[in-house]
Parts: structure tokens; C-alpha cells; sequence
């Protein structure tokens, strides 16, 4: 990590906060302790295997082909699981992740239920969330994602959704670069009716404000961040899934879908500075698992060739109907924040102020 992010802060040893952060969290859930690790899983296991117990499925999983939701897929049917997957389709997957996810399910014999998105009132809300000019366009999809398997999960009785979330390659990403509950759904419907062409939203999933405080504190369905109970070796996951599953490798994170890739590739370091390599990197060094040095030499590299980012500008101008004076633009226009448009957290936020201070009054 640098000093692109401005909350960034260094202690003595040169070591940023966001390094001590992950650090913290590891001691603090007993991650750097195999055995606390084992009998941790064993327990939850247990657990989901009762609560499945006469049912089809006892977790969901979601798939979107990238490496850490395929690992998780190939973990938890070796774990003796019976998951049932859920993609979602935004319109942005590559041919190669369809190709991986194909031979994942059909390897593992595992179900998977695809929720396809309306790629017209997607692609609306992609635009308005780029005229809006917040730094968090996948918001989108991650909503759609969260909400999707919510849905699925509770109409399934499932309880419990294991995520490919983790702390060994994806716990470090300051708070400047996204905006952190992604499924605040008032945030999305404010930005899209400032910003959108005002076609009525039928399909896209999305929390009205009892839904979003149910999920927040009253889920039923427990979300499991399955790789943190497991050594999780990004590299070796790689392996195993090329190996055992037929999967071929992006070359990249996130490659699998074509927005994410020209998202984080393109618009997020040309428009706000921001390099999601150095956190994704900063992960690898922290969790012991790539040297700093090798993580300097990989950051110094191009993040496209001229050649590939000709092709993925054209495709992304192609596909979101911009000529190239339009994106240009968007991109010279005055970078928001989420919070300049009406969302649940910020309500949330007056509301447990307020309570807060209730109960201060009351306690004196």
C-alpha cells in the first residue's frame, strides 16, 4: 500500500494500518492457529450438515468463475457438502469464465441456479452510477448478488451461504476505494433517479429499508467466509483447479468478468488513483504469501498493453452505446461520494446516534 489512499498511515517499522488491521484480525479469529482452525470447521460442518439434514441442499455458494468462488466450490463438495450455486448474470461474463463455471458444476455434480439480470435496466444503472461519478460501480452487481442469494436461500430454507470472501487474499481495501455496504438499495434507487433514463427498475433485486435492517441484524441465512477455516494458498488453488476441474486462469483477478476487469483496470486508476493491486498484493505479503518484493515487481508492471485496452475500450464503449467524446466526459467530471446521495447507512447511522445518546441520558 501507498500514499494514493489519504487515510494511509505508517507506523515505525514502515508498516501501513491496514497491514496491522489484517494482522489484528488474524490473531483476533485465530486464523494463524491450524488446530483452533480445524476444530473451528469441524464444528461448523457439523452444524451445516444438521441443518440440511431432509433437505436438498444444506448451503449455497456463489459462482462467478474467478478463483476464489471455484476453489470454494471444489471445497465444500470435498468437505462432503451439498451446495447448490448461484450465478448471476450481468451481461459482462467472459466466454472463458461461462466455459469455467460449465465444467465446475459438471465436474462436481453440483446444482446451479444462474439469475439473469435485464440487461437494459443494468446497463441504465451502470450509466447513471458513471454520471453520478461515486468510485463504486461494482456496487451494482455485488447488490444484485447479495440480494439474489438472500432470496434464493430463504425460498430454499437454506441457512447458511458460504462465501468466497477472505482474509488471506481480500481483507485489505481502504475505505476511500468502495463503498461498503453494498446492499444498500436506497443509495442505488437515489443515483438512479437523479441520474437514470427513468425506465422503472422491475427486475433488479433490490432491499426496501425493513429488508435491509432484517439483513443487517436478523438474517437467518449465516454467511460463512469458508476459506478463512481452511490454508488458503491462492496460488495452489489455482493448481488444483486447473487440475482437477479443467479451469484456465484469466491472468488476473477478477478477469472473469469484463466490466470488473476494465473497471479496475482502467476507470478506477485513470479517474481516482486508485490501483486495486496494491491492496490485493498487500493481502498476499500480509498472509505470508508472495514477498514484497515480488509484489514491487508486480505493481511496476502495465496494468494493460495498448493492444488490450484498445480492445476492452471498444467493447465497453460498444456495449454501453458511448462514443468515445461521451465516456471521455464522464470521466473529466467532478468525482462524488455515496454519501452525497440519500442511502440506509446514513440513516442507520443518525438512528444509532440517536439511540446511542438516549441511552446515555438515561444511564447517567
Amino acid at each position: 500500500m501507498d500514499t494514493t489512499d489519504p487515510d494511509i498511515k505508517f507506523d515505525e517499522r514502515g508498516i501501513c494500518n491496514y497491514c496491522n488491521n489484517n494482522q489484528k484480525l488474524f490473531r483476533e479469529i485465530g486464523l494463524n492457529d491450524e488446530k483452533l482452525k480445524d476444530e473451528a470447521l469441524k464444528h461448523l460442518l457439523s452444524e451445516m450438515k444438521k441443518a440440511g439434514k431432509g433437505r436438498e441442499y444444506d448451503c449455497i455458494i456463489g459462482l462467478s468463475g474467478g478463483v476464489d468462488s471455484s476453489y470454494v466450490a471444489y471445497l465444500v463438495k470435498n468437505m462432503g457438502l451439498r451446495p447448490l450455486a448461484v450465478h448471476v448474470d450481468n451481461g459482462w461474463n467472459s466466454e472463458l469464465a461461462i466455459k469455467n463455471i460449465e465444467n465446475i458444476v459438471r465436474k462436481l455434480g453440483i446444482d446451479l441456479y444462474t439469475y439473469v439480470i435485464d440487461w437494459e435496466e443494468f446497463k441504465d444503472l451502470q450509466i447513471s452510477f458513471l454520471r453520478a461519478s461515486i468510485v463504486d460501480l461494482e456496487m451494482l452487481s455485488d447488490n444484485a448478488i447479495v440480494v439474489a442469494i438472500d432470496r434464493i436461500a430463504r425460498g430454499e430454507k437454506i441457512k447458511y451461504f458460504l462465501a468466497g470472501t477472505n482474509l488471506a487474499t481480500e481483507s485489505i481495501m481502504p475505505p476511500s476505494w468502495f463503498f461498503n455496504i453494498k446492499y444498500d438499495s436506497l443509495n442505488i434507487k437515489s443515483i438512479y433517479k437523479r441520474f437514470g433514463s427513468g425506465m422503472k427498475l422491475k427486475t433488479f433485486p433490490l432491499l426496501n429499508f425493513f429488508e435491509y435492517i432484517r439483513y443487517r441484524y436478523f438474517n437467518s441465512v449465516k454467511v460463512i467466509s469458508i476459506l478463512n477455516y481452511v490454508s488458503y494458498k491462492k496460488e495452489e488453488a489455482i493448481d488444483i483447479l486447473k487440475n482437477k476441474l479443467d479451469w484456465r486462469d484469466y491472468g488476473g483477478k477478477h478477469g472473469e468478468s469484463k466490466i470488473t476487469q476494465f473497471y479496475q483496470s482502467y476507470i478506477l486508476p485513470t479517474k481516482y488513483n486508485v490501483d486495486k493491486r496494491r491492496a490485493f498484493l498487500s493481502c498476499l505479503i500480509s498472509s505470508g504469501q508472495i514477498s514484497r518484493d515480488e509484489a514491487l515487481e508486480k505493481v511496476t508492471k502495465e496494468l494493460y498493453s495498448r493492444e488490450k485496452l484498445k480492445e476492452d475500450k471498444d467493447f465497453f464503449l460498444k456495449k454501453m452505446g458511448f462514443s468515445e467524446t461521451v465516456f471521455e466526459e464522464i470521466m473529466d467530471l467532478k468525482k462524488k461520494s455515496h454519501y452525497d446521495y440519500p442511502s440506509y447507512d446514513y440513516w442507520h447511522k443518525k438512528i444509532v446516534a440517536f439511540g446511542k445518546k438516549i441511552i446515555n441520558l438515561f444511564s447517567k
